[in-house]
């Protein structure tokens, strides 16, 4: 069912994109007097296609992996005399730029569009208050202290969780100071720190900025108290039952879940006795966890899950915005995501950014069924931010990509003739070889992540 999930939601997200990116070359083509073959969502064998007026084919194939636009183009076949005026490479330089550009550009929009509708349903979150330093980290240089509520990074306000991660996110890899803006509860007093990040770094394998930091994030404690039982589960065998407490398992006080969990998980197959407080009264229950293996790890299990805590009301932050407000805040996110972007790719081709850091389909996959797990605002936020890099990642001058056209062309603006078909023709096998490249390198961090 999980795997069902995943596939059903990341179809959606890639449907999504590649429409609106492919639908950017399409129109801007036919603006542009260019008739257009063929409009394709997916390849291989059509599932479905029909025609319009103007004799397009509309096309859904078999693999959702991307999609084209075939326009008329002496450069691909013989063109008829009739559609000779209406090929691609007959329109003028600044015809053929503004196609190419067109579908990148849409991506932008969609992201726009998407960032709208998210700020004006509203972004709601728990305020990063911090529940711990570390020793010897980032935070510590800083003099960030436990109760203290992060306000702002560098300037820019980090109402919640989310959002102090994303700003961390911009400074991976830098060597300059950071700025910290922090209060303390019931204050009004601000407190601004610096330190130096000195070439921090992020685990790619387990990617958490604010923890690599130094930051432990306040959460009220996880009490080990069942939620449920999963029929038939060795928990359910043993009776344990929903609103059990557990106090010990082999006479160790079991003071939170994540203990309790660890210890089933480092127990597979062997037998625990366990003391349960259920309605006032203390119970012993015998459990032997369940040999679970997986990706290569063998843990135990026993089929209950938690109770989830309760969090202070005053720890929650909603940011909501009208329909004016909420564009601008969309511009506005858009364009800061886009430089997010930038700034990584910029900082893997330095070396400042290790490659492990790249994701390929399987962490989008895994990511867009998560997100949507979390609601209809985090699978929202996260296919804006899928709209922009795929925006990005096409304009990069990269042959084969949207970015390598434009290149040509815009050397063809300025020596007033094409680049010749022996150049084309060798950037177009680098460019390949270069995308072939990334792609294999991002499915195996993939791989390595599993």
């Amino acid at each position: 069912m999980a795997f069902l999930q995943m596939v059903f939601y990341t179809l959606i997200v890639l449907g999504v994109l590649v429409t609106f990116h492919e639908f950017g070359h399409f129109w801007v083509a036919r603006r542009c007097g260019i008739k257009v073959v063929r409009f394709s969502i997916g390849f291989g064998t059509p599932l479905l296609r029909w025609r319009d007026r103007y004799d397009t084919e509309f096309v859904i194939a078999l693999l959702p992996l991307g999609g084209y636009v075939k326009m008329v183009d002496e450069r691909e076949g013989n063109v008829s005399e009739e559609d000779l005026p209406f090929a691609f490479n007959r329109k003028s330089v600044g015809q053929r730029m503004a196609t190419v550009a067109a579908g990148p550009i849409a991506n932008f929009l969609l992201a726009v569009l998407l960032y709208w509708i998210v700020y004006m349903l509203g972004v709601q979150g728990v305020a990063p208050v911090i529940g711990g330093v570390k020793p010897h980290s980032v935070a510590e240089a800083a003099g960030l202290e436990a109760g203290q509520e992060i306000l702002a990074v560098d300037g820019e306000p980090t109402p919640t969780w989310q959002t102090l991660g994303e700003r961390l996110v911009h400074r991976i890899g830098d060597d300059g100071d950071i700025r910290f803006t922090a209060s303390y509860a019931n204050s009004n007093l601000k407190y601004d720190s610096v330190a130096s990040l000195a070439g921090w770094q992020v685990d790619a394998k387990v990617p958490d900025p604010i923890g690599s930091l130094g930051i432990e994030l306040y959460q009220p404690k996880v009490l080990p108290v069942v939620e449920s039982v999963t029929p038939d589960s060795p928990a359910d065998k043993a009776g344990f039952v929903s609103a059990d407490r557990v106090l010990s398992a082999d006479g160790i006080e079991m003071i939170d879940w994540y203990v309790w969990v660890e210890y089933v998980r480092a127990r597979p197959g062997e037998a625990i006795a366990v003391i349960v407080e259920r309605e006032g009264q203390s119970l012993e229950l015998n459990v032997t966890p369940g040999r679970i293996e997986r990706g290569g790890e063998v843990f135990g299990q026993v089929g209950v899950s938690v109770v989830a805590p309760e969090w202070p009301e005053d720890f929650f932050r909603e940011t909501r915005y009208g329909p004016g407000g909420a564009f601008m805040k969309s511009l506005s996110q858009t364009g800061s995501t886009t430089q997010m972007i930038l700034n990584s790719i910029g900082k893997m081709l330095t070396g400042a950014l290790s490659v492990e850091h790249l994701s390929g389909p399987i962490t989008i996959a895994k990511v867009a069924s998560t997100s949507a797990d979390y609601g209809l605002v985090p699978f929202l936020q996260f296919m804006a931010l899928l709209s922009v890099s795929l925006g990005v990642l096409n304009l990069l001058p990269v042959p084969v990509l949207d970015g390598g056209h434009l290149l040509y062309y815009f050397v063809e603006a300025i020596k007033g003739s094409p680049v010749s078909l022996g150049v084309q023709q060798v950037g177009q096998q680098i460019g390949l070889f270069l995308i072939i490249g990334l792609m294999v390198l991002a499915l195996y961090n993939d791989l390595l992540r599993l």
